[in-house]
């Protein structure tokens, strides 16, 4: 799982912006270089290092919406954690588990508020310490102790196989919690014998404010958003949390599992929404970068290339890329743009166009407007045909085989 730094909750927005209010949508198109994630929305639901993981996916071009799904308890304001590092000063552990180098630095920090961090690092000097990941490692050492052992997956799993093979029974093991239960490995290490004493380092909230988590589901259920990114299974639970608590649970599971990408950092982020049967992606190295990396894979491949009038059509979140040109489109004219691709080279009825649009009405006129707005803002009217009293249809190749019933 990505170690990570906090920032403050902040509102849901928008980057980059690509309509001015009352504008018009730009005739030209813009090269894709470099911006894999160019036309594609990305919603963010980290509480800490936000700020990081948006500046990547803009790096490639992406519109991101940040929405956090949580909010910490400050480490010095956590009495529990004040009781459990007093008690493993009274009673010293055999063997301590780091976890997070965030979650490290806190405790030693937290202790030192409290008047006691000397004593703290005399006593996990003392101590068999194991530490999950290089970062944690590098917590550890600018604490001015050393690690005993650490795994080169950073996987729990392998710090739980080593315990056991170890042998805990009758060993104190302290471990240091991340905010999220840790599914067999308090358990595993009981069941061999070991005492286990978590060290409850910060906790995971609801946010005060639902409003932009409220705004970041509605996205999701209306399909403006095309990936959601996951770096800690409790932000996943949450955000489950609070679909089931507005009663939009199951449109919100179906959203997941047909339409929008779920992206989680690593396979213990994914478990709360493949509990729920839904597909996650997750880089081979558990880090916000390679995260990045998968999204600007996963997300064009998700989006075929129609052959249309000559040129090539990707249709993409929130705009169009023709022969390898971005070009923004109007969401009314998004709107109409998937439904003509649904059945490419078909004609869609007015009637049917009238239907997708948003706050349309009965007056099929306003498809008439969208479509010339929509034309205008591809530069290449030809790619759509008008069919007289019929409909519109995109003017799919003669020699394409992409024409099927959507």
């Amino acid at each position: 799982m990505a170690d990570q730094t906090q920032t403050p909750p902040q509102a849901l927005h928008f980057s980059p912006k690509l309509f001015e209010q009352g504008g018009a949508p730009r005739a030209g198109g813009t090269p894709l270089a470099g911006q894999p994630l160019a036309g594609f929305t990305v919603g963010v639901t980290a509480a800490r290092r936000a700020d990081e993981l948006g500046a990547l996916l803009e790096r490639r071009g992406a519109n991101v919406l940040h929405a956090p799904a949580l909010r910490i308890v400050p480490l010095a304001d956590d009495s529990e954690l004040l009781a459990a590092t007093k008690q493993l000063l009274d009673h010293a552990p055999d063997v301590v588990v780091a976890t997070t180098a965030i979650g490290f630095r806190g405790w030693i920090e937290a202790a030192d508020g409290w008047g006691i961090g000397d004593e703290l690092l005399s006593c996990l000097g003392e101590v068999e310490l194991l530490a999950r990941g290089p970062k944690v490692k590098g917590a550890i050492r600018a604490a001015g102790l050393t690690e005993s052992w650490s795994p080169a997956s950073e996987s729990m799993a392998e710090v739980l196989d080593r315990l056991l093979v170890e042998g805990v029974a009758g060993r104190r093991v302290a471990l240091q919690l991340h905010g999220e239960p840790l599914p067999g490995f308090v358990e595993s290490l009981r069941a061999a014998g070991a005492e286990v004493v978590g060290v409850p380092v910060y906790r995971w909230m609801p946010p005060e404010d639902l409003t932009p988590v409220d705004r970041l589901i509605d996205a999701v259920l209306a399909r403006t958003v095309d990936a959601l990114t996951f770096t800690s299974a409790p932000a996943a639970v949450s955000l489950l949390t609070r679909a089931t608590e507005r009663g939009q649970d199951a449109a919100f599971l179906t959203a997941l599992e047909h339409d929008v990408l779920a992206a989680c950092v690593g396979p213990v982020t994914a478990l709360p929404l493949q509990a729920q049967g839904l597909p996650t992606i997750q880089p081979e190295r558990f880090r916000l970068g390679p995260l990045v990396q998968l999204l600007c894979l996963e997300l064009p491949a998700r989006t075929p290339t129609l052959p249309v009038a000559g040129h090539h059509l990707q249709i993409r979140g929130h705009a169009a890329v023709l022969d390898g040109e971005l070009r923004p489109v109007p969401p009314a004219g998004m709107s109409l743009l998937r439904a003509l691709a649904r059945r490419p080279g078909w004609v869609v009825s007015r009637a049917d166009l009238l239907r997708v649009l948003p706050g349309a009405g009965q007056d099929e006129h306003a498809v008439e407007t969208a479509m010339a707005r929509l034309r205008s803002a591809l530069g290449t009217p030809k790619l759509i045909q008008t069919v007289v009293k019929r409909g519109y249809r995109l003017a799919l190749d003669p020699s394409s085989d992409a024409k099927y019933a959507g």
